[in-house]
């Protein structure tokens, strides 16, 4: 594809255990292109990498993006330039992304976790737009996490904050992958729903939309659980917005009111007075589009 714009352009990249987004985007937020190719099986580092290569040469055949964001499925380190584990994903501990992506795009490149370009595309097109202070807990097959402060990405001293899906709810709780016992993410997830209801998430949903008692039991003590997985964090950072995101938001409706009630009976007024609870509104698009921002921060 080409085009006229003489804005700058970047593409995001969002790297998942069964397909891979890109976009190219101009810095004011224009999507010009996306592609949304398989992700190699099994997803060894250097079969995905040279298949993000290869995408990124067709959205981008005359090479105008002047930087690649990418977003693996794990923390990266403090450089932006490593993944350091890629959750769920063969072999990827300490993958030198950038070095080994920079030589086939000829462009610079920066990694940072999925669920942080998440809420990064959430803070610049999405739900949290109005908002310089947010976190995002994206809630899917884990619970990802990502804090927004001052506008920017925080990712503490070495790249690993925004985990908020790995505070602990009961340490007497099932193990975590994370090596916690019974963290948020064993409560919210869909793993969790999965252990808990032996019923997908979206099974759980069309229940509750029929009327099902005992589905809209469930999603209520669900919303419970989560508000009192997000006392903490909001408490520590005092957020203007918590915005949910991951597939089970497509639930909120029969959550949310409860994990409303839950924050609000837990945290005093005057922490929370000006405090909104949101839904993502950019759906499997917000990696990809966080991805783009990461990018634009990088080259701006």
């Amino acid at each position: 594809m080409t085009t006229t714009t003489n804005q700058p352009q970047v593409i995001g990249v969002d790297l998942g255990g069964t397909a891979i987004k890109l976009g190219r985007f101009t810095t004011t937020g224009e999507c010009l292109g996306s592609l949304t190719v398989p992700t190699p099986q099994p997803q060894y580092p250097d079969p995905v990498l040279d298949t993000v290569a290869e995408a990124i040469s067709t959205l981008d055949p005359h090479r105008q993006s002047a930087c690649i964001g990418i977003g693996t499925p794990g923390p990266a380190d403090i450089t932006a330039r490593i993944a350091r584990i890629a959750i769920n994903l063969p072999q990827w501990l300490d993958v030198p992304v950038a070095d080994m992506l920079e030589p086939k795009v000829q462009r610079p490149v920066v990694v940072a976790n999925d669920a942080n370009c998440a809420g990064l595309g959430e803070a610049w097109l999405g739900a949290g737009r109005k908002y310089q202070n947010l976190i995002l807990l994206t809630l899917g097959t884990g619970a990802g996490g990502c804090i927004i402060i001052n506008g920017k990405l925080f990712v503490g001293h070495d790249g690993c904050a925004g985990e908020l899906g790995l505070v602990t709810l009961d340490p007497k709780g099932h193990p975590c992958s994370s090596g916690n016992h019974g963290s948020l993410e064993q409560h919210v997830s869909a793993q969790a729903i999965r252990r808990d209801m032996n019923m997908e998430p979206g099974e759980l949903a069309n229940l509750a939309q029929k009327g099902n008692r005992d589905a809209i039991s469930f999603w209520q003590q669900y919303g419970q659980r989560l508000g009192r997985g997000l006392v903490s964090s909001i408490y520590v950072l005092n957020p203007e917005a918590v915005i949910i995101g991951g597939g089970i938001s497509a639930a909120a409706t029969y959550f949310l009111p409860t994990t409303q009630a839950e924050i609000n009976q837990r945290i005093r007024p005057r922490y929370r007075r000006t405090l909104q609870l949101l839904t993502a509104t950019l759906g499997n698009r917000a990696g990809m589009v966080g991805a783009a921002r990461l990018a634009i921060d990088h080259i701006s």
